[in-house]
């Protein structure tokens, strides 16, 4: 059965301790503003979550003590973006005695594989779990374009439910719905193309920014699946310049230096990555300022 996987998920940081240790204590703090703000959903260990920073046993820990802290009260999706398709297919094992609610497979990364290996890579996992899958398509940050041939064969797999659209192409989002109607869920993944993506029919979005500005995200979603474009129009307007930083290669580093200015987490991150210094570290600052001194009032959208 498809899952009922729609609305605005943030694709949630880990928090780090000063000597690199998972902050189990900021996790959950994050996770319960989140819920809060009224996010309808959270991908676990994605990019912005480190994932390949993170031990094996280290990401179990954390998805343990995320579905544990978010208590069935939204739906929990763990990334999964190992080397190997057996080490894939043992992950999707491990997260789903764990709890979570599915799986957003990455192909095997570390390896540009053929079209042929890719969906000998999506089919293994799918076979080897029950969760229902979202097909991460990334091919800007991972070279893998998981193009229409490759996705009708992956329709073929009934576990295969979703998909995060991120070729930062709108156009995909039509020629997905043209050639398989309602067959997939579709997530936008690219933060500075959202309500492009929501207009043209997206389910939901799955975003970076979303974890420094969830009521925003969440308020611009309403918006836009209202038909209020003009509203949806102003607060875009608003929020593209933080919105684009999801787009660069450091946009770890951002979000999670954005998400210390703002109170809700801290920029510790792991090496390879190091934080954020001099013009780069100037210019999230003085993003992160002007949107502060501008911030709308949402109450004025009267969306309660």
């Amino acid at each position: 059965m498809k899952p009922n996987w729609q609305g605005v998920y943030p694709a949630i940081s880990t928090q780090f301790n000063a000597d690199g240790s998972i902050n189990f204590d900021s996790n959950r703090r994050m996770l319960e503003a989140l819920i809060h703000d009224g996010i309808d959903g959270i991908i676990a260990l994605g990019t912005v979550g480190e994932n390949a920073s993170l031990s094996a046993a280290e990401k179990r820990a954390f998805i343990k003590h995320t579905v544990e802290t978010v208590a069935g009260r939204i739906p929990v999706i763990s990334g999964c973006t190992e080397h190997s398709a057996e080490q894939a297919a043992e992950y999707a094992k491990d997260v789903a005695a764990l709890g979570v609610d599915g799986l957003m497979l990455l192909p095997a990364v570390v390896y540009r594989g053929t079209d042929r290996e890719v969906l000998a890579h999506y089919r293994h996992v799918a076979r080897a779990t029950t969760l229902p899958i979202m097909i991460y398509n990334n091919p800007v940050s991972y070279g893998v374009d998981i193009n229409l041939e490759m996705t009708a064969e992956l329709a073929k797999e009934p576990n295969i439910v979703a998909i995060k659209e991120s070729t930062t192409d709108t156009r995909r989002l039509t020629e997905l719905q043209s050639r398989f109607g309602d067959r997939f869920i579709v997530f936008c993944g690219v933060d500075d193309i959202a309500l492009e993506s929501l207009l043209l029919g997206a389910d939901g979005w799955i975003s970076g920014l979303t974890n420094v500005f969830p009521r925003e995200s969440v308020t611009l979603y309403r918006l836009a699946r209202a038909g209020r474009l003009q509203e949806a129009r102003e607060l875009y307007r608003w929020f593209m310049p933080l919105l684009r930083l999801d787009t660069i290669p450091t946009l770890v580093q951002c979000i999670k230096l954005a998400e210390e200015l703002v109170g809700r987490g801290s920029e510790h991150v792991r090496m390879p990555r190091l934080p954020l210094e001099g013009e780069e570290r100037a210019y999230v600052q003085q993003l992160l300022e002007q949107a502060l001194a501008t911030r709308i009032d949402l109450d004025k959208y009267n969306l309660d």
